[in-house]
């Protein structure tokens, strides 16, 4: 996938970068509807991963950001994380993938705060008709699992529909549920009830990686997303990560993405770091774009 303009990005040596697709960033404050204030929870999350000005930026600088560190395609997520705007949120990411197709995929949501599970079933049903090609689901934020009963309707319609389903797995910092709602174990029993969905567990699910690499072992068509996390730490003896490092370099090649969840994680500084671990060429050409290309384009993966 290329840039508007047909052209491949150009890294900041000045040469012709291979394609990169970020499978996971935000969409810019400076074009999300007005909602009501979200309380701590983003003060939370500046405090932790010292986002700065980032949650400020607009699409010009999201554009600006990939073009310099050459990704040529992400897929803008409309995630939230408090109140109910995702109605608002699925139109404004299906008007700026219309706006550049090229750079663009689109993931929509549902409400979760309160979940009622029919209009849930028409916002899945709305995504697809805005062209959207997944559904990004935070349970935990509101105080669902992600195995809740209640969520099975969406993800039934999103599979139905050909849509993947992008769950929040791991650590988060809103401090106001428990975090063992999105324990990998809990994603192993919506992989055995829905053997045909594809789904991706989002931020690598730490502190549970052992977890997450048995659950992906058994369900090849689940896949590993590392936004907001610093690649770096994945390479470092005792910091938990270390059976993912051993896996994804070979058995989960085909189960892991590229992703920074910008702006909480540049680009640049994700892919050097990436390129940094001493994984093998194929795996960083399947993490970085292979795989990726293949869930944009509605392939399964090959099962092992």
């Amino acid at each position: 996938m290329t840039p508007d303009n047909g052209k491949e990005p150009m890294n900041p040596s000045g040469t012709t970068s291979s394609p990169v697709i970020d499978f996971r960033v935000r969409v810019p404050s400076a074009v999300r509807p007005p909602i009501a204030d979200g309380g701590d929870v983003y003060t939370q999350y500046e405090a932790v991963l010292d986002i700065g000005n980032g949650w400020h930026k607009g699409m010009d600088e999201l554009l600006a950001e990939m073009d310099a560190a050459g990704v040529s395609h992400a897929v803008l997520h409309a995630e939230f994380e408090h109140g109910d705007y995702a109605d608002a949120l699925n139109e404004e990411v299906a008007e700026q993938v219309a706006r550049h197709p090229g750079r663009f995929s689109g993931y929509g949501t549902v409400t979760l705060e309160p979940l009622r599970v029919m209009p849930a079933v028409r916002q899945v049903e709305r995504a697809a008709a805005l062209g959207l090609r997944g559904i990004n689901v935070q349970p935990s934020f509101f105080g669902h699992a992600i195995d809740d009963r209640q969520l099975y309707p969406v993800y039934a319609k999103a599979t139905e529909l050909g849509l993947a389903v992008a769950l929040h797995t791991g650590v988060n910092y809103s401090r106001r549920h428990p975090i063992d709602a999105e324990r990998p174990e809990r994603l192993d029993k919506v992989a055995c009830d829905f053997p045909e969905a594809t789904l991706i567990a989002c931020h690598g699910s730490w502190p549970w990686i052992p977890e997450i690499v048995a659950v992906a072992r058994r369900h090849p068509n689940l896949l590993i997303d590392f936004g907001g996390l610093a690649p770096k730490y994945i390479g470092v003896p005792g910091s938990g990560w270390d059976v993912m490092f051993r896996f994804m370099d070979r058995l989960l090649r085909d189960q892991i993405l590229f992703a920074t969840d910008w702006p909480v994680f540049p680009f640049q500084r994700a892919l050097d770091q990436w390129r940094e671990l001493g994984l093998r060429p194929e795996t960083l050409e399947a993490l970085m774009h292979g795989n990726a290309g293949r869930l944009l384009e509605g392939r399964k993966a090959v099962p092992v």
